[in-house]
């Protein structure tokens, strides 16, 4: 973190200057805004803390609830998410308080006396070391909290507005007019009318803005149920605290999840497969009922349950819409999408593993740094077709991962034949569990990977997979990806050739290129040790100048750790390459030191030529 450059800082460094429209908030729900975001969600929270760093662009977002979330019913983030958390300046705090993972235990019938349950297979959570973030559990409404403090220290001062609820909208040309209706308060029942640039829907599963703009959910029902309960209990299960999936003898099976705070858990209790004409009986179930199966699967152990925090019960369900915006399919690349939908109001399945949250917001940061430099004259319009054409992918992928994950958890230990399957296929696909497997195809802001070679360990449309480096100035060890925060910049990482010939004549290119501004973030990695990189030796455009003082920020010189060389760790050409990173961490270009020119036509793609002020 860095303060003082514009003077000294006796406070809470995180609380940022105030800027644009966070000189004035009005506390009143504007008529005119120029992103209304529906639904105080993970996805609809993040899209807003993202787009708390435009301070020029006037962001509200609205809940039909009359206050923060108390209790949430998703609670499982992946270290994808994690490290999306850490640049938005709370991963390590919040980690403080969750639950973490690291191993997972396979319960299995006792081949000698299938009544009864046994430990099986007990792998690692990241068996093949994936990510450095750990996989945590903590309570969706906890995660709200983080996003809604960062958006009240961001420059643009924004808090959610509590007490609306979403009634219908009509799209124009260049805006769109949104009727909600106030449900807290004396003006309870009054209708609000908000006229918005651009709308995004993420009001859930049940979206009031996808139903306006004519989506429907496609998919089927597995006609499977199961029993979901938070509890406070006393029993001689001896892996209460480690995450399980146990598998009974008579039937049967729960995924156990550990909750924060050492004695709360989550039990995913199968019901058991459900009748089609059942008009959906199995719904009221009692929590006395999902107590008593639950104790029959745990056999011969006893679970006394004491508290009961939260339960439901739900019905498998893989569910899609065909597109993520209001640009029919037939019309794509006609005209400007204007309204967004994301989270659950796209993509609805069964919670068991753990992605709804996590894919939700990720939904939410790709839309937003996008909203940004549209409307802050940064980027064409045209920028934002690619939401709808990377994200409606990544859910597909979503759906067809959890038909196949949430299959295998509802088969009996006769139908998966092998105990250890259910095992092997957790540890098969963790990359896709920890929400590393996205990779967006070419568009305006991915470029074809003609140079990956150069640099095999940063896949061209992957988020950038980080690695430790030691910055030169104090010679302190940190992770290189670690560094990115969500501040709307895009970041190049130059990685300097042996002799650093290459990477002088580039540095001299860029200064004063159409590349440079503040919108793009320079870092540089030498392949030395950092004692043997001379500080006065490094050009001038990687120790910028920066606050009215115009000192020198000398935390963009990086070095090779002396345990794990990023070069050989990432398979970075001694050459040299320069590796360009989108604000939503996703690599977009590798390229060779020498190809200024594709740069150039890389950020001509999106970036206009007034795009040099900075983001926040």
């Amino acid at each position: 973190m860095q303060f003082h450059h514009h003077g000294y800082v006796s406070g809470d460094p995180r609380v940022q200057p105030a800027a644009g429209v966070g000189l004035d908030r009005p506390d009143e729900l504007p008529d005119e805004v120029d992103v209304l975001i529906v639904g105080a969600g993970p996805a609809g929270m993040i899209a807003a803390a993202q787009l708390s760093h435009f301070p020029d662009v006037v962001t509200r977002i609205v809940d039909r609830r009359d206050g923060r979330l108390a209790i949430g019913q998703a609670d499982g983030i992946q270290a994808r998410s994690v490290e999306t958390f850490q640049a938005f300046g709370f991963a390590g705090r919040i980690a403080e308080e969750a639950y973490r993972i690291t191993e997972m235990c396979f319960w299995h019938p006792d081949p000698a006396e299938p009544s009864r349950i046994v430990r099986g297979e007990r792998p690692p959570d990241d068996p093949h070391g994936i990510s450095e973030f750990p996989h945590l559990i903590v309570n969706q409404a906890r995660v709200l909290d983080y996003f809604a403090e960062y958006m009240a220290n961001s420059p643009s001062r924004m808090a959610p507005d509590y007490g609306y609820e979403f009634r219908g909208l009509e799209r124009s040309d260049d805006h769109v007019t949104v009727t909600l209706v106030r449900t807290a308060g004396e003006r309870a029942g009054q209708e609000k009318v908000v006229r918005a640039k651009y709308v995004l829907g993420a009001d859930g599963a049940r979206s009031g803005v996808r139903s306006a703009i004519g989506c429907t959910m496609q998919g089927n029902s597995a006609f499977h149920a199961w029993g979901v309960m938070d509890v406070l209990a006393v029993t001689d299960f001896p892996d209460i605290r480690l995450k399980c999936a146990i598998q009974s003898g008579a039937g049967g099976s729960i995924l156990l999840i550990p909750r924060e705070g050492g004695h709360l858990f989550r039990m995913y209790v199968d019901l058991g497969e459900i009748d089609p004409d059942s008009h959906h009986e199995v719904r009221s179930t009692t929590i006395e009922q999902i107590i008593a199966r639950a104790q029959a699967i745990l056999q011969p152990y006893m679970l006394d349950v004491r508290h009961v925090a939260w339960h439901s019960v739900y019905e498998v369900g893989h569910r899609l819409t065909d597109r993520f915006d209001d640009v029919p399919v037939a019309e794509i690349g006609t005209r400007t999408p204007r309204v967004f939908i994301a989270g659950d109001a796209c993509h609805t399945h069964s919670a068991k593993a753990g992605q709804g949250m996590n894919v939700s917001m990720q939904d939410g940061f790709n839309l937003a740094w996008k909203l940004g430099y549209v409307l802050s004259g940064r980027s064409p319009e045209s920028l934002l077709a690619t939401y709808s054409a990377e994200r409606q992918v990544v859910a597909q992928n979503l759906i067809d991962f959890d038909k196949e994950w949430s299959t295998l958890m509802a088969k009996t230990p006769e139908e998966l034949g092998d105990p250890g399957r259910l095992a092997e296929f957790y540890v098969r696909t963790t990359e896709f569990l920890f929400g590393f497997m996205t990779q967006y195809a070419p568009s305006m802001v991915v470029a074809e990977p003609t140079h990956q070679a150069l640099a095999t360990g940063f896949p061209v449309g992957k988020r950038f997979k980080s690695a430790p480096v030691v910055r030169v100035a104090d010679a302190n060890p940190l992770h290189l990806g670690h560094q990115h925060r969500a501040d709307g910049r895009w970041r190049v990482y130059v990685f300097a050739d042996r002799g650093a010939d290459a990477l002088t004549t580039w540095a001299t290119w860029m200064v004063g290129s159409p590349v440079s501004g503040d919108v793009v973030d320079l870092k540089v990695v030498y392949q030395q040790r950092h004692v043997d990189v001379d500080v006065a030796a490094v050009p001038q455009v990687f120790l910028p100048r920066t606050g009215p003082f115009e000192l020198v920020d000398y935390e963009r010189v990086f070095a090779t750790h002396p345990d794990d060389d990023i070069f050989e760790l990432r398979g970075v050409d001694r050459a040299g390459c320069v590796v360009v990173v989108r604000p939503d961490q996703y690599v977009a270009a590798v390229l060779p030191l020498h190809a200024t020119d594709e740069l150039s036509a890389f950020f001509a793609q999106h970036l206009l030529e007034s795009s040099t002020q900075p983001v926040g």
